[in-house]
């Protein structure tokens, strides 16, 4: 498959997918005139690609699971990332509710609000935390 047919099945742009042949992560089999051209199964890397990037997976982490043979699996690394994502459900589901009380809340005004107020102390303690590089 050329470059372009590549980028049409996947969804990703050109540069993309020279960036991630560029760091290791896909490789092309050749080219037809100037454009590259990939095995059919670049699509499943791919795929495996984007799954890794939406659960919070660095391009080295996915990289280093990527091998010529086939995928390996680092499954400390996979139930570590599992716990960050409990984690965030839970921050996530909190500021659900929290945002949903606050619509629907009968307190004459939100700074009455007991609950409004925890939901603010909690926000201020997120907020002063140093964030963690990526």
């Amino acid at each position: 498959m050329d470059i372009g047919r590549v980028a049409k099945a996947s969804g990703l742009p050109t540069s993309t997918l020279r960036f991630y042949e560029e760091k290791g992560l896909i490789e092309s089999i050749g080219r037809n005139g100037l454009r590259r051209v990939f095995s059919p199964k670049v699509i499943n890397t791919l795929a495996l690609i984007s799954l890794g990037r939406n659960v919070g997976l660095s391009l080295d982490e996915i990289g280093a699971m990527l091998h010529p043979k086939g995928v390996h699996i680092d499954r400390p690394l996979l139930l570590s990332k599992a716990d960050e994502l409990d984690k965030k459900i839970t921050e996530m589901t909190a500021m659900r509710d929290g945002l949903r009380h606050a619509a629907a809340c009968q307190a004459p005004s939100h700074a009455e609000c007991p609950k409004f107020l925890r939901l603010l102390n909690i926000a201020g303690k997120k907020r002063d935390r140093p964030k963690r590089p990526f």
